[in-house]
């Protein structure tokens, strides 16, 4: 208001009597004016009339607040009133009117120059924020269900991208600490109608509201892991590594929850490009952990069935390490010993003698009827032990049978088309779970494992010949040696299961074609340079220039670890020790050791130590068979002895002796010394 104001004239008379007042002012009478005085509501219009209420008087409108010194009432803040100087409220505005629009423009101005919080303190601001509604979550979750969506809110609201990796991590830990250990179900509108306790509501909502958010956050990880653009802007690569490793978490530390599917699901979407990084990494070896440690074949079996449509949908143009994980699947375990005709493997017992004994010394007393009650007891919990095992066993074997299916649905099909980049891992698994494979099926596995050994050869020549014409770039990626060891493996461990040595006879199945490859390869594989060392080579330093020195690079150390000489030996132990298939006749023996001490010359020092405890071992059991290639007096062939014989027929090995002994009693290691030594006295001493 103006500091110098000055009096108005007040209307006293009623609105609508203007006429009234201008005759009296113009001389009328004063009794017309006066005689519509009773028609005057003065009263009414005091009443309507705004006024001012002191500070006790008011009226609170607001709770009062819990601080740490008590309860406080909170104050509204009081409008600045203006005083009005008329009877009836009705002053004129237009000196307010006229202060109005410059008023405006200021409060404008004050709008617009809000002061910009710097980046560093907004995240410093959003830790100390999530810490605490960590904090609160963790303390009573159940009391403080709003945080939950105020921290997806932090996701959500287009901030820093450093802000939302916060939230991100904080959400997965939170949940991570929250989640119950069994999974909740939706209530059915039975649920919902039936009438239950105070605390049983209170649990249901809980739960409800704790699904509800977390399907939003597992939403969000998928809606941020996908390759497409969101909105025509691309997520950023950082956000998008840690909504994987949220995922990646969340699926190892509660497998059992809700939402596991869409879970599995992102990780299988990023194995679904070949682009090894270290998300890849981290999504192949979070499935690996998850196939080692899962019990019951659950979610092992949803994860392959998931790979499996995938690998389809791409028409298996996928990374080899994707079909590297399925050898940590745990398929019918149980199964996997092998059989011995010699002795029974007997479980043993969980208590020594010598813990009996003290036990029963210090057995209590106890009546004839406490016996029997006691008695009666255990043979109850025997008998549910027993239910429980068996139900729980039924359900792992149903599961685990299903996920071998598909195992090997995913094996054959790529042996169909022969996919080059694939066939080791495919070859490996099937040397694997070999002993798993329906009977019915081993004729056409053998006939394929054949072509493909054929189809390795032509590949090994044009790769000779393209070395010899100076062509430096290779045919293919494929490791054929490598390769044919593997479907030799594959071909042995097909019989040295107990049912598959059993229906040996009646399946007719010829293995001579393996052993005549195995015995044309010998001589290769002891001049290969590699032959110590496995796929990834991680005994060597990798090249600083190449892209295995990145960071992200990591050996692989459960798969693909067999070495060329590893391989070797299983083939050898198969041919020349197992009874699965007969018994070995003297000719393969003889060819075999032959050529063996011939190739032990070659190799390496770990590896011919490995290649004469074979011979060791096949001395000790066949000693007189074939004791006349260490003693040219005991000869039994005529004719002169062919080192390059295709077959093993054609060599007339007992032709020749094994002279290569005198040259590895020369060797430059001892152990090597020793051992050519110790086979030639197992000779002499069991022949």
């Amino acid at each position: 208001m103006a500091p110098g104001r000055t009096t108005k004239r007040r209307r006293v008379s009623p609105p609508g009597d203007e006429d009234n007042v201008s005759k009296s002012a113009g001389g009328a009478s004063v009794g017309d004016f006066y005689s519509h005085a009773a028609e005057w509501d003065l009263e009414q219009d005091y009443e309507t009339r705004p006024r001012k209420l002191g500070k006790k008087d008011k009226e609170r409108t607001r709770l009062p607040i819990k601080t740490a010194e008590g309860l406080q009432n909170v104050e509204e803040p009081e409008p600045e009133a203006e005083e009005s100087d008329s009877f009836l409220g009705t002053d004129d505005d237009e000196e307010v009117q006229d202060a109005n629009p410059d008023d405006e423009e200021e409060d404008e101005d004050e709008v617009e120059e809000t002061p910009k919080i710097p980046i560093r303190q907004q995240i410093l601001q959003a830790k100390e924020d999530l810490a605490r509604i960590a904090t609160l979550i963790n303390e009573d979750p159940e009391e403080h269900l709003p945080l939950f969506k105020t921290m997806a809110e932090m996701v959500d609201k287009g901030a820093h991208v450093a802000i939302q990796k916060l939230a991100l991590a904080s959400q997965a830990a939170v949940y991570k600490d929250v989640i119950p250990g069994y999974r909740i179900r939706p209530l059915s509108e039975e649920d919902m109608s039936a009438k239950v306790s105070k605390d049983v509501r209170k649990l249901r909502s809980f739960e409800q509201t704790l699904v509800t958010n977390y399907k939003h956050y597992v939403q969000k990880l998928a809606e941020l892991t996908k390759p497409s653009k969101k909105d025509g802007v691309q997520v950023d690569p950082s956000l998008k590594s840690i909504a994987i490793n949220c995922a990646c978490n969340l699926l190892l530390s509660v497998p059992h929850f809700n939402f596991r599917t869409e879970l599995v699901k992102i990780l299988v979407n990023r194995l679904a490009r070949r682009q090894v990084d270290a998300d890849f990494i981290k999504c192949r070896e979070t499935l690996e952990e998850v196939f080692t440690r899962d019990q019951d074949g659950i979610v092992s079996l949803e994860a392959v069935r998931m790979l499996s449509k995938m690998m389809k949908a791409k028409e298996f143009r996928v990374h080899e390490s994707v079909l590297d994980s399925f050898l940590h699947l745990r398929l019918l375990s149980e199964f996997s010993r092998k059989a011995s005709r010699d002795r029974i493997d007997r479980e043993e017992p969980e208590e020594e003698t010598q813990v009996g004994k003290k036990q029963k010394q210090k057995r209590e007393f106890r009546t004839k009827k406490e016996r029997k009650v006691q008695k009666e007891r255990k043979a109850v919990e025997k008998d549910m032990r027993v239910a429980d095992a068996l139900v729980s066993h039924e359900e792992r074997d149903k599961n685990q049978a299903e996920t071998l299916k598909l195992v090997f649905g995913i094996y054959f099909r790529i042996l169909k088309l022969r996919i080059p980049t694939l066939m080791g891992p495919v070859l490996e698994g099937l040397a694997k779970y070999a002993h798993l494979i329906n009977q019915d099926f081993f004729g056409d596995l053998l006939e394929a494992l054949k072509d493909l050994i054929g189809h390795a050869d032509e590949d090994a020549e044009e790769e000779d010949e393209a070395e010899d014409t100076d062509d430096m770039e290779p045919t293919t990626t494929r490791d054929t040696h490598r390769e044919a060891l593997l479907c030799t493996v594959t071909a042995f461990a097909l019989l040295d299961g107990q049912d598959a040595s059993k229906a040996a006879g009646t399946l007719h199945l010829d293995l001579s074609f393996f052993v005549k490859h195995l015995y044309r390869s010998l001589y290769t594989l002891s001049i290969n340079p590699d032959v110590e060392y496995n796929p990834d080579k991680s005994l060597r330093l990798p090249d600083p220039n190449s892209a295995e020195a990145s960071p992200t690079w990591r050996p692989r150390k459960k798969v693909n670890f067999q070495t060329p000489t590893v391989l070797l030996l299983r083939c050898l132990q198969s041919t020349l020790l197992s009874r699965a298939h007969g018994i070995v006749p003297p000719v393969r023996l003889g060819s075999f050791s032959k050529r063996l001490m011939t190739t032990s010359l070659q190799l390496p020092e770990k590896s011919a130590l490995a290649t004469l405890s074979l011979m060791s071992q096949v001395a000790k059991h066949n000693a007189r068979r074939i004791s006349s290639l260490w003693h040219s007096d005991e000869r039994k062939g005529d004719g002169v002895y062919n080192a390059y014989a295709p077959d093993i027929e054609a060599t007339n090995v007992f032709a020749g002796t094994i002279w290569e002994g005198e040259l590895l009693r020369q060797h430059y290691c001892p152990q090597v010394r020793d051992a050519a030594l110790d086979i030639e006295k197992m000779i002499v001493t069991r022949k």
